[in-house]
């Protein structure tokens, strides 16, 4: 298989752009004229071009003789260099305010330098085919893929500076029709590869998968081999296509082959040229496969709608079997609880009916469920705080925090609780704002279930002034507690004199209500307390500060 690869690999066609360039240097050369709207480049920008171009050409120079990975650091020198210097161009081509007689040299110096850098790789490319068969050729395929890479680098920049120079005015007409002859070719080498490469690999996995738990070494590393080099030919075949389209070509069958390696419907999809090729394909596949199997086909999806038909009766029964369980259970199911296993039984119901009915289509249910595996690996870590509410709300599940109608405060809000999920908890506020909270913002947090219990003690202070009667203040307070028709005989209220504080003598009055009735109690006896202290003539005061002024 190896040994058929430099047909495809190699693409000896040299590239024939050969412009006519100056004898003078192309940076440092000036013209005899200048336009009133336009200007030189100026003196920084002109320096650092020179030596840019001072070093890719003693680079150049040093390749001759650079070995081993002296030259790998030379040529990555050079791609970095000339990069930069095509960026500085690229500035002065797009600024439109430099005058083209600068830049024509140094276009055309690119385009030379190009067509140089191209055909160097194209003889190492030839160089390292013919080790295939006698060397490692796992080693030296990955060694022309790296070099295909950068002949694409350089392709997409030749495409650029022939761009660069139409806009100059610069005739090369005869230079991009064989840059476009070149590219055809290269793309339907690349083409022919990826087809023949993507055959191969679908042959090492199913020998793999044939092989089963005794598969070798040399297989796994085989299947890793050929889908690696599949896709860096087609990151190859792409970028030709890319290139071609700029050069107004058709790519319809490229992006067709690209389509059928890479699965994925992109933009290219809806071109109509590529939609309607992909359409005929399936349709003939489709045609072929009822005229053989039409019958038995037939058969099975019927089997697979009854199956489903049958699921769909079978998961109603057993969602009202187990509603009316968890309801009328003597453990007293939370309702968050009780909609969990409702929603969860049907759920699995379908999920078994549906892989039975996939099995009768002839559907292998091992792969199927090792695919939803790894698909669940992946939506795993995409969901990942999805994921934490969810555990949050098994956990609330579980231990029963609070529940649906219980008022709350949690995760900094305070409020009744109207809906829970396992994922998130809906809370409406007491001036009924609905909010919705996660659940692990809740479960991270201090939960305070405030009608948890069936009593709560609504705890307040009253202060007199110290001239008051005590006794006769006590009283009041305790008569107008007892009189509440709200507040709870048992436990007893509490009032007591609590501390002798700096303006007053302060009394704290602790009743027991229910916890629904805390602020209306709250409110009754603080008003009834006023009013009271005023009829029965006990001030209640407040602090006050004597200021003294003294004259000298």
């Amino acid at each position: 298989m190896l040994r058929t690869l430099p047909a495809l690999l190699l693409l000896t066609t040299t590239l024939l752009i050969t412009p006519s360039v100056s004898a003078q240097d192309p940076i440092t050369a000036a013209p005899e004229t200048t336009s009133a709207s336009s200007v030189a480049i100026d003196t920084n920008t002109l320096n650092k071009m020179t030596l840019l171009q001072q070093t890719i050409d003693h680079d150049t120079q040093l390749l001759s003789s650079a070995k081993g990975e002296m030259r790998t650091i030379t040529e990555y020198r050079i791609k970095n260099k000339s990069s930069q210097l095509r960026d500085e161009i690229d500035q002065l081509m797009t600024s439109g305010t430099t005058d083209p007689q600068y830049l024509i040299p140094l276009v055309q110096n690119q385009l030379v330098f190009l067509r140089q850098v191209i055909s160097y790789l194209d003889v190492d490319l030839l160089l390292l085919s013919n080790q295939l068969g006698r060397d490692d050729d796992s080693k030296v395929i990955a060694a022309m893929s790296d070099r295909e890479f950068e002949r694409d680098h350089y392709l997409k920049a030749t495409l650029e500076t022939l761009q660069w120079a139409e806009t100059l005015g610069i005739d090369v007409a005869t230079q991009k029709q064989t840059f476009t002859d070149f590219m055809l070719q290269r793309a339907d080498q690349f083409d022919s590869l990826v087809n023949y490469t993507q055959d191969e690999l679908q042959k090492a996995v199913a020998e793999a998968a044939k092989a089963g738990a005794d598969i070798s070494a040399e297989q796994k590393a085989n299947v890793l081999s050929l889908k690696e080099r599949l896709g860096q030919n087609s990151s190859s075949l792409a970028i030709s296509a890319s290139i071609l389209e700029s050069l107004g070509e058709n790519v319809s069958q490229i992006k067709q082959t690209l389509f059928s390696v890479s699965g994925d419907i992109t933009q290219d999809v809806l071109n109509f040229s590529v939609a309607s090729n992909l359409l005929q394909g399936w349709a003939k596949v489709i045609k072929d496969q009822t005229i053989n199997n039409g019958p038995n086909l037939t058969f099975k999806i019927l089997v697979f709608l009854f199956i489903l038909f049958v699921t769909s009766l079978i998961a109603k029964i057993v969602n009202q079997i187990i509603a009316k369980t968890v309801r009328a259970s003597k453990l007293q199911f939370s309702q968050l609880l009780q909609e969990f296993f409702i929603s969860l039984s049907s759920k699995v119901v379908y999920a078994v009916g549906l892989l039975i009915a996939l099995s009768q289509l002839g559907f292998e249910l091992g792969p199927l469920l090792a695919g939803f595996g790894i698909a669940g690996v992946i939506i795993g870590f995409a969901l990942q705080d999805t994921l934490s509410n969810f555990a949050s709300g098994m956990m609330i599940l579980i231990y029963r925090p609070f529940d649906v109608g219980n008022l709350i405060n949690a995760a900094g809000v305070t409020g009744r609780v109207s809906h829970m999920s396992l994922v998130s908890t809906t809370i409406k506020t007491l001036d009924n704002q609905r909010l919705i909270v996660p659940n692990n913002k809740i479960w991270g947090d201090t939960i305070n279930n405030i009608t948890a219990e069936h009593q709560r003690r609504v705890d307040m202070t009253f202060g007199i002034s110290y001239s008051d009667n005590i006794e006769h203040a006590e009283t009041i307070l305790k008569s107008i507690v007892e009189q509440h028709p709200k507040v709870h005989a048992q436990p007893e209220p509490i009032v007591k004199l609590h501390t002798l504080g700096e303006s007053s003598v302060d009394f704290i009055v602790r009743p027991w209500v229910n916890p629904d009735d805390y602020w209306e109690v709250y409110w009754d006896i603080t008003r009834a307390v006023k009013m009271r202290f005023d009829a029965e003539g006990i001030s209640i005061p407040f602090p006050q500060r004597d200021v003294h002024i003294y004259q000298k």
